[in-house]
């Protein structure tokens, strides 16, 4: 009996040593590769060091000059709030047209993943051909950034929203598609076996008997993906696709500093109130589907 336990634990102890061995040959690959990609990248620790003063610099530039004395006096007094935020009437606009640029685009793009992804969930059968086609066709379209899609649609469409709204919608598709694709794959296909043994069609078995039980899943996604989209909205502007991100543009490329941080200021608190709006609508939505 002692022989047979020894020899367990050699055994074990042998199985351990091996799985150490690999574990840091597997980190000691890991380092090379983290170094051969900051040496492609010429990410160099005396670079990041030398930069970082000169982000500090530029921040401290981009603080408004407020003073305690004149913090509530009008537009006209430098130091005060007013005469940071004397645009606020103008951004806050561009900032409605880029909240209601996301919200279309993820309306849009929402709606365009469902419909694709229901033919690229593997457990539904749509059949080979749909498959393929439907998850190529999803991973196309979030493999391009928006920016890039921006650019082709702002010379397609003209300088604006709607080729921001397009990019962005695009990208949405296909990241929400996905998403929901993963969802309907881990639902479970008792509904669906006896809406098919009842008669029904392919389609109407995605209707009544998947999407119901998914429902709460791709609502929250479509929402998360909303609280991204805004985020993208402001950073597609620079490319002219309109919204808070060409006025931010603008600023920048003509260094008015103060404008900056008013403009930031805005679009952080902007996204913050959006985040907190998106996940108290969720969690009671999803409540109520659940």
């Amino acid at each position: 009996m002692s022989g047979a336990i020894a020899s367990g634990e050699a055994a074990y102890q042998a199985a351990l040593r091996q799985r150490r061995r690999a574990t840091l040959l597997g980190f000691a690959l890991l380092a090379l590769c983290l170094l051969a990609s900051a040496r492609v990248s010429e990410a160099y620790p005396a670079t990041l060091l030398a930069g970082l003063p000169r982000i500090g610099e530029y921040f401290s530039r981009i603080l408004p000059a407020l003073r305690w004395d004149s913090l509530l006096a009008g537009t006209e007094t430098e130091g005060s709030l007013a005469f940071w935020m004397y645009r606020l009437d103008s951004w806050a606009w561009l900032l409605l047209e880029t909240a209601n640029m996301a919200a279309l685009a993820t309306l849009m793009g929402a709606g365009a993943g469902l419909l694709l992804a229901f033919p690229a969930a593997r457990n539904l059968g749509a059949g080979t051909l749909a498959y393929q086609l439907s998850r190529r066709l999803l991973e196309a379209m979030r493999t391009v950034p928006e920016i890039v899609f921006a650019l082709i649609l702002v010379w397609a469409f003209g300088v604006g929203p709607l080729a921001g709204i397009l990019a962005i919608a695009l990208h949405t598709a296909g990241a929400c598609g996905k998403l929901f694709a993963e969802a309907i794959e881990n639902t479970g296909l008792g509904a669906w076996a006896g809406v098919r043994s009842a008669g029904g069609s392919w389609a109407q078995a995605c209707r009544f008997a998947v999407l119901p039980q998914v429902a709460p899943n791709l609502l929250s996604y479509a929402l998360l993906r909303f609280e991204i989209n805004l985020r993208s909205a402001s950073v597609i502007g620079f490319v002219g696709a309109g919204g808070i991100g060409e006025e931010l543009y603008k600023v920048i490329s003509f260094n008015y500093y103060e404008e900056i941080s008013a403009i930031l200021l805005l679009i952080i608190l902007a996204v913050c109130a959006i985040d907190l709006l998106s996940e108290r609508l969720r969690h009671r939505v999803i409540g109520a589907l659940a």
